[in-house]
C-alpha cells in the first residue's frame, strides 16, 4: 500500500511538473518569441495590416467595409456612390439584406453555403443584377460575378479589376472629376496575380477609395 501511495504522488508530481513546465514554455515563452519575431519582422501584418488616411486610422486593407450614407426608409443601408462599392457580403454573419449587400459583420466570417440552384441565391443575384445594372448604366451582362457573389470569407477587400472600372464613370461624375483620372487610379490600384501566375488581378477597395478621397481633396484646393 505505501508502495502504491509513493508511486502514486510520484506520478501526480511528475505530471505536474510536466505541466509547469509547459505552461511556461507554450504558455509564455514561445508567443513572446513570436510576437517579437513578428512585431521586428512584419509589424505592419502582424498589427493587423492596417490602413491610415490623414495619421487615423480607416481600416484594415485584409478586411472589406462598406460605404453608405445612410439608411432608407426600411432601414437597408443605402451605398455611397461617391465611393467604390464592396463586393456583396452574405457570409453567416449577415441576418439582414438590402438586395444589394448585406451588411459586413466583423464577429463571424464565413460563407452562406447556398448552392447553385437555390432559390434565394438565384433571387439575390438577380436583384443585385439588376442593381449594378440599373445603378451604373451598363447591361445586365456586363455584370461581373463579383458584383452579385459574396466571397467565401464575406469579408473579402478586393473587387475585381472589370467591377472597378464599371463603376469608375459613376464615381467620377458623382466627384466631379474627370473619367479617366478615376480611370487611372484603378489602374494604379490594380494588383496582379500573386507571383505572376497564382490568382487573379484584384483591387484593394480601401486603398482605392483612400486614393480616391485624397485626389478629390486635391482638386478641390487646386
Amino acid at each position: 500500500m505505501n508502495n502504491s501511495v509513493r508511486n502514486t504522488a510520484r506520478l501526480i508530481g511528475a505530471g505536474l511538473r510536466a505541466l509547469l513546465v509547459l505552461t511556461v514554455v507554450c504558455g509564455v515563452v514561445y508567443p513572446l518569441v513570436v510576437t517579437g519575431v513578428a512585431q521586428a519582422a512584419f509589424p505592419g501584418k502582424a498589427n493587423g495590416s492596417e490602413v491610415s488616411s490623414h495619421g487615423k486610422v480607416v481600416g484594415s486593407s485584409l478586411i472589406g467595409q462598406r460605404y453608405d450614407k445612410g439608411q432608407d426608409k426600411d432601414g437597408n443601408p443605402l451605398p455611397d456612390l461617391r465611393y467604390f462599392q464592396p463586393r456583396p457580403s452574405a457570409g453567416l454573419g449577415s441576418n439582414k439584406t438590402n438586395g444589394v449587400n448585406t451588411q459586413y459583420d466583423l464577429q463571424v466570417s464565413g460563407a452562406s453555403n447556398l448552392g447553385a440552384t437555390n432559390t434565394d441565391l438565384i433571387k439575390a443575384v438577380k436583384e443585385r443584377r439588376h442593381w449594378v445594372s440599373t445603378t451604373y448604366g451598363v447591361p445586365a451582362s456586363k455584370v461581373p460575378a463579383d458584383a452579385v457573389t459574396s466571397s467565401g470569407s464575406g469579408l473579402d477587400p478586393h473587387i475585381s479589376p472589370a467591377y472597378a472600372q464599371l463603376q469608375a464613370a459613376t464615381v467620377a461624375r458623382r466627384n466631379h472629376l474627370p473619367v479617366g483620372t478615376v480611370e487611372k487610379l484603378v489602374e494604379k490600384h490594380t494588383d496582379g496575380r500573386i507571383l505572376g501566375f497564382m490568382g487573379e488581378p484584384r483591387v484593394n477597395v480601401l486603398e482605392l477609395n483612400i486614393a480616391l478621397k485624397e485626389r478629390v481633396e486635391k482638386a478641390g484646393r487646386g
